[in-house]
């Protein structure tokens, strides 16, 4: 499992970034984008055409979110931001003011950070960590074992030490929880059980059995710009749902549902893989599951060290990689694609397989000829 921050850290960061940020209602007519320098920033202009605020810099995720939510292609739109943004300023403001609508820009330390509709409801990691730290604190012996904040997302990673079991003889794993939310739209509130494996410290997030809850509520309306403060009270739906929170956290760990995942680990051992081409089943397992190139190629290695020519053995090659990769969030993806690959069809497993006896013999005809 990549290393990240300790809970103390995570706890004094989220209080921080609680009061620093800052929510705006806004009328698109009121957003200009402007090349300032090498950068490029928004401004938000009140009536009198003078800057509410001061011109905030504008991170990549909020690009992306007006790049999309202007229909611009992604490309187009990064190629200007890249080598034209007066360009891009040009397109984004004129797109701005044709099509008017009332949205919600969301900053944190002078920069817009999220460009969301004003249906967007806030679910901040704050408020995840009040109702979820408290039931943490009445598991005995759980600890914290990795948390992050990205640009995108909060992730909590918890294990459970006193619940665990053998694979096979002394591949020890142990249940834990992981809890993420994305401030900015970039996923809902969840909360997945997650196995942590002690012979390597791999983690593997279980994908079918999660609670979620998206970013979306009532419309947000203003006559004119104006703060949306943090403290606002929350809907007794949500106030719902974070008992929900709490409820879910305690049954991520559950005992039958542990077992559960483990028996499924143990038939992934049985699962052979066809060894006249073991490079060959990597590459198409990585192609069905959308990995990069580099990560293949780190997967067919850490599969090869293993020795482990299992599904089994590649769904861990997978969540062991995730530990070499730069971003947090794709660790965290990769860990979630080991469970996908593990928990693959039977046909889509005899597929992979028959595919690269049929390259192999192949390959083999043509050496001959």
């Amino acid at each position: 499992m990549k290393a990240g921050m300790t809970i103390q850290e995570m706890s004094v960061e989220v209080l921080r970034q609680s009061k620093a940020k800052e929510d705006y209602l806004v009328d698109t007519r009121r957003l200009e984008m402007e090349t300032y320098d090498a950068s490029i920033v928004m401004r938000m202009l009140g009536d009198d055409g003078f800057d509410v605020i001061e011109p905030l810099d504008i991170r990549s995720i909020a690009h992306k979110q007006i790049g999309t939510y202007l229909n611009i292609p992604v490309k187009y739109y990064d190629r200007m931001l890249a080598s034209n943004p007066e360009l891009l300023a040009i397109n984004v403001n004129s797109w701005f003011k044709r099509n008017p609508e009332q949205r919600m820009l969301r900053t944190l330390d002078g920069a817009a950070r999220a460009f969301r509709s004003n249906r967007y409801r806030r679910i901040d990691n704050l408020e995840i960590l009040q109702a979820i730290l408290p039931i943490i604190g009445e598991m005995p012996d759980a600890r914290f074992e990795s948390c992050q904040i990205t640009e995108s997302k909060m992730y909590i990673k918890v294990i459970n030490p006193r619940l665990q079991t053998e694979v096979s003889v002394g591949d020890v794993v142990q249940a834990g929880v992981m809890i993420s939310n994305s401030e900015v739209g970039e996923g809902s509130v969840s909360i997945q059980p997650l196995v942590l494996r002690l012979v390597c410290l791999n983690g593997m997030v279980v994908n079918d059995a999660s609670i979620r809850k998206n970013h979306a509520g009532r419309v947000n309306s203003a006559d004119e710009n104006f703060l949306l403060y943090s403290d606002e009270t929350l809907a007794a739906d949500d106030h719902a749902f974070m008992l929900k929170i709490q409820d879910t956290v305690k049954a991520a760990v559950d005992e039958a549902r542990f077992h559960q995942v483990v028996d499924i680990m143990r038939g992934a051992t049985e699962a052979r893989m066809a060894t006249n081409d073991i490079p060959a089943v990597v590459k198409l397992a990585s192609k069905d599951f959308k990995l990069t190139e580099d990560e293949g190629n780190g997967v067919l290695n850490h599969l090869i060290e293993g020795r482990d020519l299992t599904l089994y053995g590649l769904a861990n090659a997978v969540t062991r990689q995730s530990q070499d990769v730069e971003s947090y969030d794709r660790a965290s993806k990769l860990e979630s694609i080991g469970y996908d690959m593990m928990t693959m069809s039977r046909q889509q497993w005899n597929r992979l397989n028959q595919a690269t006896t049929e390259s192999a013999a192949v390959a083999v005809v043509r050496t001959a000829a």
